[in-house]
This record gives C-alpha cells, structure tokens and sequence, in this order.
C-alpha cells in the first residue's frame, strides 16, 4: 500500500538494543535520551491506513456499532484515575466517549462519520504475520437445580477462597483470564491448583462453592468453554453464570483429540457428535475430559432472561458487534474492523465478512493483538449447526460461519479453542486520534547526519562483532592519515623467520603487532566527566565509598 509505514514494534528487544556492550573496550552508550516509540503494542506490527483503502469499511452499520460502542463508554466515563497496567490506549478513549455521550446520532451516515473524525485506522497482527483469526462464541441455556439430586449432580462451582494469582488479593473481583494459578497450604506455600479430574473426583466439594446442579459433565463443559450459560430450573425461573475465574492449566480442545486419535473423521466433527460420542462412552468421554486439565469457575449474575450476557467489562454484550479480546493488550471499548472471507455453504465457499466490532469480553483462550472471539446471542438459534458435515468439521478448529439464510449474518458454528484449521482475517485497530502514531512519528528526532567522505576514509566502521577487539591501536587519529609506506613498522620483536606483509590499502590493513588497525569513531561523552578536586568540600549526601 503506497505511502503505508510499517512499525514493527518489539519492546522486549529495545533494552537490550540500547545496552552498551561491555566487551567493547571504550566505547559509550550514545548520548541521547531514551525516545519511546509512537505507540507500543507487546509483540505487534501496524500499518497506519487511509479510510478509503478499508475494504467493506463504508458499506457497514456503522449505527449498530456506534450504539455499542456508546455501552462501553459508560464504565470509560466513570475511570478517575489510569488502569495499574497500562495498556496501547491507556484512558484515550475518553475523549471519544464524551463525544459519543454528548451526541445523539440515529442516522448510519452520521455515525460513520463520528469514527472518522475521532479515530484513525490501523492495520493490526502479530510481530512476523499478515494476519489475525477469529472464532465464535454463544451463551447455552442449559438445565439445571438448585440442589443436588439424582438427575442434578454435577456442580456448577463458584471461585474458590484459596485460590491465588501472584500480584492480586485473593478477594479481587477481575482476575487476570491467563497465567499461573496457586492456592496456598498454610501460610506462605503455594502449589499449582487442582486440574479438571482432582476437581471431578471432588477435592473441593462440600466446601458449599456450588452455585447450582447440572445433568452432566458434558453440560458442564460447553458452558465453560462458551464463558457463561442460562441454567433453566426445574421452577421454571432461571440462573445466569458468568466467567469469573480460571484453575491456570490452558485449554486443550477435546473435538481436536478425537480427530487425531481417528475416532470422529474430520468432515463429520461437530458439537453434536462430541456430545453423542460422549453420552455412547461415559468411561471415554471421562478420559477425554480430563485430557483438558483446564476448569473455569463462575460468578451468579442478576440479569433476567430478555437481558443479554454481560461481558468482562461489566457491560451487556451486543450481538454480532461484540467480540472478546486479549486484556492484557487491548482495552474494553476499542472499535475493530474485522473483515475476511468465511465459509457458508461449503468448506470452499467464501463469503466477505466485514464489520465493526466492539472490544468488551475476553477469554483465557483469546491471547494475541489480532484475536478475537464473536459473540453472537444466546440459545440454540446462536448455536445451531445449519450448514452441513463440511462445516461441522471446522467447528472445533476455531472456524466461523455465517446463516446465508438470515440478513445480516447470524453465527452458526463455534469454535471449540483449537485454531489448527483457522480463518485468516484483516483487523483494523481504530486508535483515538490523540494516539495518532502518524503524527506523533513526525515529531521524533531523526538520526545524527552520516559522516563526510573524508572522516569515512580516516575512520572506517569496524564490526566488533566479527573482529573482535583490536590491541595496541593508535589513539591519535593522524597517524592513520599517514602513508601506508610509514605506517607499517618493522616487526622487531616478531619471531625470526617471520615475515610482515605490507597492506596493499590502507583499508586492507591486518591486525599484526604493530601495524595500525582501522578504529571506530570515538563517541562523545554523555556528559563531563568532571573529577572534583582535593579543595572542594564533602558534601553529606555524596557517597565516598571506595575513595
């Protein structure tokens, strides 16, 4: 794309970047300031577009996700004070929430408008690829009771008292959705939690976690890996669950096992068959189980059936505009362009899939800069499969489809946490314009002008990597102006028999004992070095250790 600046960003090798190394003998770090990059995103690269060159951009809703972006601006608002960990957009979103708030647009022209004149669009991915990948989620309804019987004996477990994550209290209400996980023997000792099959076989039952009862493990399951359910009791009154917390093992996806292990060919993979495979083989599907080790705990939320799934930021989720994202990048409320080409009626088929999107859930599975996961609703209609074996088999491979029979697109496959078999798919960041990277760049001071042709040819650069450093050299700099006749001293203390080579240039100059060896140029100091003198008077706050 003409005129598009590529910004490979990768803030864990600037430090080393900017280290002197310690075996280059006198040399100097450079004495400029630490210059911070227009905008850091761990592990990214960006491109900065126009408007124009976003393929689908002008012919969405853009009222639809005006409407939900006006949803995440709520919680943005009533922020006091910076997030302790500050992510790529910090509390930049302000502005464009205030605007948001203050406006009233009900027109789709005018709320393509409002992202235009308060955001600029970056092309987003990971360090190295092109690409990032999407899958689908849905909130299941599911029954369920409020007390154990014979039917009801799976429990559906709130988050533990003694469970830990390093740099949070125990009782905080939003815990990080990846990492390491503890729980604590006594007072200080800490050993990673319980997997999936010590928590079936029951190490923390009776400890009065159980939020409600379900029929089986295999209920138990989908809910944890769509993040939140309805549980519809036996009164006929319902229970809404939510992710809260997480045991620290990742998620292993099951449907990707039984393909490997030739059990359900792929063609034929589904949710459905997962479930009927494992209703045929209890023992098997309990194996099976707990090769995912992973085991998500849930929070009871007050929301009533017509009300949709609240996501992590605590607000409802907007079917087809919301999408859950890695937090540890990305902030709630920031607009994605999500567009690619997804399979409808065929594996092979492709049709454009190109919307704005709306970042405010996440997921333990949803790590990178350009991942995401499509919240489509709640129910079966959400859940369905209505396309046929081909696309039942990318369902557990992180593969998203779209209802040709319903305008706009409805979701109708999910993905299960394995993207072996991903859709690539283009993401477009919009960044607040105070966060403009494009222009900030401008502002960041250009390197030192090169050297002329003449200080080149008397200090010609040396890798000090590949020579290593050089012994007795010269430090006058008009010796090696000199001749290279003069330059070249007999070998005296050389070994008899030994005969030096004259350099035919003085660019060809070998390193031998007394021939002078091309230098680097010497650095300026980042500051005097100044020794005080015997008179000048101690001052208290100095430390004369080792004087």
């Amino acid at each position: 794309m003409a005129g598009a600046l590529l910004l490979a960003l990768a803030p864990l090798a600037v430090p080393a970047a900017r280290t002197p190394r310690a075996h280059l003998g006198d040399s100097r770090p450079i004495p400029y300031p630490r210059i911070a990059f227009p905008l850091e995103i761990s592990d990214s690269q960006y491109i900065p577009l126009a408007w124009a060159d976003i393929a689908g951009w002008i012919d969405d809703d853009h009222l639809a996700a005006y409407r939900a972006f006006r949803t995440s601006c709520k919680p943005i608002a009533a922020e006091h004070a910076l997030p302790a960990t500050a992510k790529s957009l910090g509390i930049s979103l302000r502005d464009p929430c205030r605007a948001a708030r203050a406006a009233e647009i009900s027109e789709p022209a005018k709320a393509r408008a409002f992202f235009e004149d308060h955001f600029v669009p970056l092309q987003i991915s990971r360090l190295g690829e092109d690409a990032g990948f999407v899958t689908g989620y849905y909130e299941p309804i599911l029954d369920g009771s409020r007390t154990q019987t014979g039917i009801y004996n799976v429990p559906v477990y709130r988050r533990p008292s003694n469970l830990f994550v390093r740099g949070f209290k125990q009782s905080a209400p939003d815990l990080p959705n990846k990492g390491q996980v503890f729980r604590k023997i006594g007072r200080r000792k800490l050993v990673p939690y319980y997997d999936r099959g010590e928590i079936e076989d029951g190490a923390i039952a009776g400890r009065g976690l159980e939020i409600c009862w379900l029929k089986d493990q295999t209920d138990l399951l989908f809910a944890q890996i769509q993040g939140s359910a309805r549980i519809r009791l036996e009164n006929g009154s319902t229970i809404r669950i939510n992710y809260d917390a997480h045991n620290g093992y990742p998620y292993t996806a099951v449907g990707r096992i039984l393909i490997d292990r030739g059990i359900i060919p792929k063609e034929e993979m589904s949710m459905q068959k997962i479930r009927e495979w494992m209703e045929q083989n209890p023992d098997g599907a309990k194996e099976l189980r707990r090769q995912n080790r992973a085991y998500v705990f849930f929070r009871e939320v007050q929301l009533s059936d017509k009300d949709e799934a609240v996501g992590a930021q605590g607000v409802p989720l907007t079917p087809g505009r919301s999408i859950a994202v890695d937090k540890a990048l990305h902030v709630y409320g920031t607009p994605f362009f999500i567009a690619g080409e997804l399979p409808i009626s065929s594996e092979k088929s492709k049709t454009p899939f190109q919307r704005l999107m709306i970042a405010q859930d996440t997921g333990s599975a949803i790590t990178g800069p350009a991942r995401a996961d499509l919240y489509f609703g709640a129910g079966p209609d959400a859940g369905r499969v209505t396309i046929g074996p081909a696309a039942s088999a990318s369902a557990v491979e992180g593969t998203v489809f779209v209802d040709a029979l319903q305008p706009p697109p409805v979701l109708c496959i999910f993905g299960a946490g394995d993207d072996a078999l991903r859709h690539n798919m283009r993401f477009v960041m919009l960044v607040p314009k105070s966060l403009d990277p494009t222009a900030r760049a401008r502002r960041m001071p250009v390197p030192d002008a090169r050297p002329s042709e003449k200080i080149a040819k008397l200090f010609p650069q040396i890798d000090p990597l590949q020579t290593g450093p050089l012994k007795d050299q010269p430090t006058d700099p008009r010796a090696l102006a000199s001749p290279p006749e003069v330059a070249v001293a007999p070998a005296v203390d050389a070994p008899k028999g030994t005969e030096v080579a004259k350099p035919a240039a003085p660019f060809a100059q070998t390193s031998t004992a007394h021939a002078p060896a091309a230098q680097s140029v010497p650095l300026p100091e980042a500051r005097p070095n100044i020794q005080p003198g015997r008179d000048e008077p101690h001052r208290p706050f100095r430390s004369r250790r080792g004087q």
